[in-house]
Formats: structure tokens, C-alpha cells, sequence
């Protein structure tokens, strides 16, 4: 009987390493699988691939465990159980699942992936320039844009976002929102996406005339002891997105909400550890998350929304007689005026949930307290 157990547990190791093997010769490039089984060469296969043993991440790995060699926990579990083994050894050497959270803890990686799940295939009949212009002018200007990090109204100030201190301020002075070092400031906002410190609040009012003494506590609540308001995002975001995916990618039911269930859990997981973290009211009184310290709200996810959409769009246009496909300076106007767009919806969206908080009770100033 354990010697049985040994065997199966041998086999499906093997098989585990085969078939994901396999994955990543075809996610890179070196082979594609073609029709009635065939491969063939294609250099245009995106390079996006992780030997990560999450779900969700994984490439296709569980979805090609049982297409291909019929292993799930259901029908030979022994086997499933090598298969997921060799995965797993995978993983911790390679830093794949790890990996995959360096490589996408900061919004605009994030938003780059998701762009690019919207946009779909055709953007690649387009050369690397004509390519860049479309999703420059779709994606990543107008969403960097509007992330937070900066503010591009306040060129003079390097683009310091209000309420924000200078990363480079001179130390010990009153005012941090002037630099003492231009270069490196404009290298940590504009390459590294830092946003910096909060201003104390008497300051940070002299930037947001209607800021409150509560609103400003709570988001420094929010920004340095918060470990709670990232749990349900967390798991909704994670849980949905890989059922999503899993349905795509043409998983069965039970796969789906089985995959989804368990992306749910790691995502309140992540949630619960500070990684993500959500408020109703940033310094300016507007929704605001924070990945990894990094802030994105709901003019930036329009932003996203609306540019890749039209591009997807601008992309299946029909074209005239005698030409290849849409005209790059079409797409990317339709990017461009999507994005627009979906930065307008978020600012109305941003409206309507400060209008939902305000109160209906007289302020303090109205009864005379200062």
C-alpha cells in the first residue's frame, strides 16, 4: 500500500515536471502549440510566464494537469498531490511566487497587465513603436497621470502631490515642500513612483484649504496602523479576478470556484498584512487605495478602464480595402479619448462618494467652536 502511495506520488511528480516544462517552452516562444497538436515557431508569444504553485498564477499549470495527463485532487489525488510537489519545488527555487510579487508591487505594473488582458492579441500585429504609442496614449500616460504620485499642475514643485512632502526637503525645516536636491527628487517621484511623507497638518492645509483635522488623522491612521481595511478588497479583487480568468481560459465550474475560493483566501491574506489597504478619504477627501504603499483611486482606474477598452476598439475597426489594420494615430486617439473618458467617470464617481460621507450634521464652525 505505500509502496503504492510512493509510486503514484513518483509518477505525478513526473508528470508535474513534463507538463510544466512543456508550458514554459510554449509561453516563451519556443514553440506554440499549433493545430491537431502540432508546434510551431512564433516569436510574437508573450514572454509572461511564472512556475508559481498558486493558482491563479500558475500559466495554465492545473488547467494542463488534467487535460493532458488527468490528474485533479478529485480522481487521483495521490498523483495530483506529486504534481503539485514538483510544482511547489519549482516555485521555492526559482522565487517564481515571489517573483511574481516583486515584479507587480507597484500600480503601474499592475495596470500594465490588466491593459494588456483588455487590449488582447491584436495590438501585437502592430511594430514595438507603433505599439508603444498606442498604449502610451491609452494607458500609460493618462493612468500615471492620475495615480497620486504626482501632481502635474505643480510643475513648479516637481510635480509634488498636495499634502505631500518633498522626499528631498532639507532637514529640519519647517516647509518640506521645497527640495533640496531636484534630480533625485524628480528620479524617486517620476522612476521609482514614491509620492512621499505626509506634510504636518498645518501645512498640508495651507495645499488642501478643506482639509479636517479628522480626515487628516484618519488617513494617517490608514497610512501607518491600518492592517484590517484591505482584507475584504483583497479577497474580492483576488477571488474574482482568477475566477475570471479560470472561466476564460474555458476551466470547468468547479475549477473556477474552486480556484476563485482559494485566490479569495491569499487575497484577504494580503489584505490582512498591510499589502493593501483602502480608505473612503485621502487627504483631499477622496477614495483612495494603497498597494504596497502606493496610491491608486478611482480617476486612475478610469483611466485604465476606459483607455484599454478603446483601444480593444480602435483595434477591431473595420479597415479599407487594401489596408492591414487601423491606423496607429486612430487607435491611439481612441485610447487617448477613452482615457479621458474614464478619468472624468472617476472624478464624478469621487463626487458622488463624498457627497454619500458628508453629514448631515451642522459642522463645528457653524456652532461657533473653532
Amino acid at each position: 500500500m505505500l509502496g503504492n502511495i510512493g509510486q503514484n506520488l513518483k509518477r505525478g511528480f513526473q508528470k508535474g515536471v513534463e507538463i510544466q516544462d512543456e508550458l514554459a517552452n510554449i509561453k516563451y516562444g519556443e514553440a506554440v502549440q499549433g493545430s491537431g497538436g502540432k508546434q510551431s515557431k512564433n516569436k510574437q508569444v508573450r514572454k509572461r510566464y511564472s512556475h508559481s504553485v498558486i493558482p491563479g498564477l500558475a500559466g495554465g499549470y492545473y488547467k494542463a494537469l488534467e487535460d493532458k495527463a488527468g490528474l485533479t485532487l478529485g480522481k487521483n489525488p495521490v498523483q495530483f498531490a506529486g504534481a503539485v510537489g514538483a510544482r511547489l519545488l519549482t516555485d521555492v527555487a526559482d522565487d517564481a511566487t515571489r517573483h511574481t510579487y516583486w515584479r507587480y508591487n507597484h500600480p503601474m505594473a499592475i495596470a500594465d497587465v490588466l491593459a494588456e488582458q483588455i487590449i488582447g492579441d491584436k495590438i501585437y500585429d502592430y511594430n514595438s513603436a507603433q505599439r508603444a504609442a498606442i498604449e502610451l496614449a491609452g494607458v500609460g500616460i493618462p493612468v500615471g497621470a492620475h495615480l497620486g504620485v504626482f501632481d502635474v499642475t505643480n510643475i513648479s514643485e516637481l510635480g509634488r502631490p498636495k499634502g505631500f512632502a518633498q522626499n528631498y526637503a532639507e532637514p529640519g525645516t519647517e516647509d518640506r515642500r521645497e527640495t533640496s536636491n531636484p534630480i533625485a527628487e524628480s528620479f524617486d517621484r517620476y522612476i521609482l513612483g514614491r509620492r512621499g511623507r505626509p506634510l504636518k497638518y498645518e501645512t498640508a492645509k495651507q495645499d488642501i484649504p478643506d482639509l479636517t483635522k479628522e480626515r487628516y488623522s484618519n488617513y494617517m491612521n490608514t497610512l501607518y496602523n491600518d492592517r484590517t481595511s484591505g482584507v475584504v478588497p483583497g479577497a474580492a479583487i483576488a477571488g474574482l479576478g482568477t475566477a475570471a480568468a479560470l472561466a476564460m481560459g474555458g476551466n470547468k465550474l468547479r475549477n473556477v470556484l474552486g480556484g476563485g475560493a482559494l485566490a479569495a483566501g491569499i487575497g484577504a491574506g494580503l489584505g490582512s498584512t498591510g499589502i493593501l489597504k483602502t480608505t473612503s478619504e485621502n487627504l483631499e477627501g477622496k477614495p483612495e487605495a494603497l498597494i504596497v504603499g502606493f496610491p491608486v483611486g478611482l480617476e486612475s482606474a478610469g483611466a485604465l478602464a476606459g483607455g484599454a477598452g478603446a483601444v480593444r476598439a480602435g483595434l477591431n475597426l473595420p479597415v479599407k480595402k487594401g489596408q492591414a489594420r487601423p491606423k496607429t494615430l486612430t487607435v491611439a486617439g481612441l485610447g487617448a479619448a477613452g482615457a479621458a473618458g474614464g478619468v472624468l467617470a472617476g472624478k464624478l464617481a469621487n463626487r458622488l462618494v463624498a457627497t454619500m460621507g458628508q453629514s448631515d450634521l451642522p459642522t463645528t464652525q457653524e456652532y461657533g467652536i473653532s
